[in-house]
């Protein structure tokens, strides 16, 4: 057959129109199979910084607060240490990262044997896991399907193949594989070869999205070179353009003008020349490229503010609630996405670290959100205020539950919680509630105090006597621990009497009106320690120089005895150390105190009435 030749008819109002180009406004949209090659990947990943944080900031984020194991604290310890010989966080990050660029990437569990075995985590024995190596797909090639669906690999590779330049190529069974994919596909039956057991890069379905925001922070950039173009109009042009001689006079014309407007900011023109200046607007090119930018963050499902480092716009706006949705995301992912990949390596982890595996080892991912100190604070005061309604110190006349049982289970929350550190280790030390008064029944005893309980001995007619006291005024009192520092910064500071250390206290209550000790109950804490620094102020009161300093602990129980029916002189309660009466100095040009402040135990009394 011949040559088909084709005539197209066309016309100025098509090509005005761009009708039966790539910019036909009467296009439809079409989509087609996407195809991006990995070295376009890889040039994408490297060259601009939009694709790279794209596939970066959520593989960080999944693995940044990483996990905290729930074990006994010798296991904690040695699973720790496994972790970290293995290198295991760095190595999740550094697969999910080539997983989200390349589509798929995994952790190789080398234990010593035969790798083309399935592995069988019984199996491993302490130390059994020698090293982890992540793999892309390029080094990591599926081979055959399984296709028998009674098959626990039923629609995945039955085995891998690690590809090592010339090295030998060694096949490795699934089940040594931590794999990871970065898009699903929807439909397996569209893959074929080695890309059956990998999904779609995460760039695939937000390039086009970045282009379009790199293309325009490019061209706007470019216009910041032609914000003011200098128009010069002359008569006669193109005649004098015509031939080489004129073209170089009208170059050296303007060359030499623009030379003495740069030297002299002045531009001499010929009478019939005009001159004029073009300024370009930038206005709305701010807002043009934000919207380029929203959709490179709705693409990526990542907020501005994470991925643009951008504060959010609008009145009363934080960009609180679109991280908090991203980072619910990201916890998704991990319990949904992470946790079924690791599982393997996990239980070969904790068999290596521990050489056995029991069975109430597990972990809890980190959260991500972070609540601040004073939102800490906030939730721990429900917390304790909580208890003591329960235990029957908060209005109520009788406890709850067994306070042995509430005190277990507070422990308890405030160990998961990480409220109060170290907590778990003051509880082993001292025991708990019922491990003291165990003790105090077997201290009775071993005295001979402990009687019938038709006989009440003189021991337990005190506490009947204490449960049943009458309400009276109450002051309660912290002793200063470290009073001798506090003094000598006094007296560096120009104090030439300050009270004695005896003296030195913290007040923590002052009800004139009557209340039942008993309900106000005690202190979590026999000593408390306010850290150095924070808000601290010298004040005088009246003819009393104190030093002002803030502590939730204090305030917490001030205001425990103002809900038992307390009262307070004042109108409002201000921790504070009276330091000295009459002094003589100006309090303005003292340097407060900034060292730790260490406050004894609680001690009660009555009001005395100066």
């Amino acid at each position: 057959m011949g040559n088909v030749l084709t005539f197209v008819r066309d016309g100025l109002a098509s090509m005005v129109a761009g009708l039966g180009t790539e910019r036909d406004k009467a296009a439809t949209v079409y989509y087609t199979d996407p195809v991006i090659d990995p070295q376009q990947l890889i040039a994408a990943y490297r060259t601009s910084w939009l694709p790279r944080k794209i596939v970066d900031i959520p593989a960080l984020d999944s693995c940044r607060a990483w996990r905290s194991w729930q074990a006994k604290n010798g296991q904690i310890e040695k699973i720790e240490a496994e972790e970290k010989r293995l290198g295991v966080q760095a190595k999740v990050l550094d697969a999910r990262k080539k997983a989200r660029l390349f589509g798929g990437a995994a952790i190789y569990i080398d234990l010593g044997d035969d790798a083309s075995q399935e592995l069988k985590p019984d199996s491993v024995k302490a130390g059994g896991i020698r090293f982890l190596t992540a793999l892309s797909p390029k080094q990591l090639q599926p081979g055959e399907i399984e296709t028998d669906p009674l098959s626990p690999l039923y629609g995945r590779p039955k085995y891998y193949t690690i590809v090592a330049g010339t090295s030998l190529q060694v096949n490795v069974h699934p089940s040594r594989l931590v794999i990871f994919i970065g898009n699903e596909m929807p439909d397996k039956d569209i893959t074929s070869g080695a890309t059956f057991a990998w999904g779609d890069s995460i760039l695939t379905s937000v390039m086009e999205a970045v282009k379009q925001a790199d293309a325009t922070s490019a061209n706007i950039a470019s216009l910041i070179f032609e914000a003011n173009v200098d128009v010069v109009t002359m008569e006669g042009l193109m005649a004098y353009v015509g031939t080489p001689d004129g073209e170089r006079k009208v170059t050296d014309r303007y060359r030499i003008a623009a030379t003495g407007k740069s030297i002299n900011r002045m531009l001499i023109l010929d009478g019939k020349e005009k001159y004029e200046r073009k300024s370009a607007s930038f206005q709305t090119l701010p807002d043009l490229m934000d919207r380029f930018f929203q959709n490179v963050s709705g693409a990526a499902d990542i907020p501005m503010t994470r991925l643009f480092g951008m504060s959010p716009g609008g009145l009363n706006a934080s960009g609180d609630s679109d991280l908090r949705n991203y980072y619910d995301r990201i916890a998704s992912s991990q319990t949904l996405e992470m946790q079924p990949a690791m599982n393997v390596l996990d239980e070969c982890l904790i068999r290596s670290a521990t050489g056995n595996r029991d069975k109430d080892i597990h972990y809890v991912w980190n959260p991500l959100w972070q609540m601040s100190e004073t939102e800490k604070a906030t939730v721990f005061k429900a917390k304790a205020d909580a208890a003591r309604t329960i235990a029957g110190t908060g209005g109520t006349s009788e406890p709850l539950m067994p306070l042995e049982a509430l005190s277990d289970a507070f422990v308890t929350e405030l160990v998961e919680d990480g409220t109060l550190s170290g907590l778990e280790a003051a509880i082993k030390k001292y025991g708990t509630l019922a491990d003291q008064e165990e003790d105090e029944l077997d201290e009775e005893a071993a005295l001979g105090t402990a009687a019938n309980a038709n006989d009440p001995t003189e021991q337990q007619r005190k506490r009947i006597a204490a449960n049943d006291a009458a309400p009276r005024s109450l002051y309660i009192q912290r002793k200063v621990k470290n009073a001798a520092a506090i003094i000598a910064w006094a007296k560096s500071q120009g104090f030439e009497k300050t009270f004695p250390a005896d003296d030195l206290h913290v007040t923590v209550a002052s009800s004139r009106t009557p209340v039942d000790w008993i309900k106000v109950g005690e202190s979590w804490a026999s000593e408390l320690k306010v850290g150095a620094g924070g808000p601290r102020l010298m004040e005088q009161f009246g003819e009393a120089t104190v030093l002002l300093f803030t502590a939730n602990e204090l305030r917490w129980r001030h205001e425990g005895v103002m809900e038992a029916g307390g009262s307070w002189d004042h109108p409002e309660y201000q921790p504070h150390i009276t330091i000295s009466y009459g002094f003589k100095g100006d309090v303005s040009k003292v340097q407060p105190y900034q060292g730790e402040i260490v406050l004894g135990p609680e001690l009660f009394g009555e009001v005395v009435s100066d």
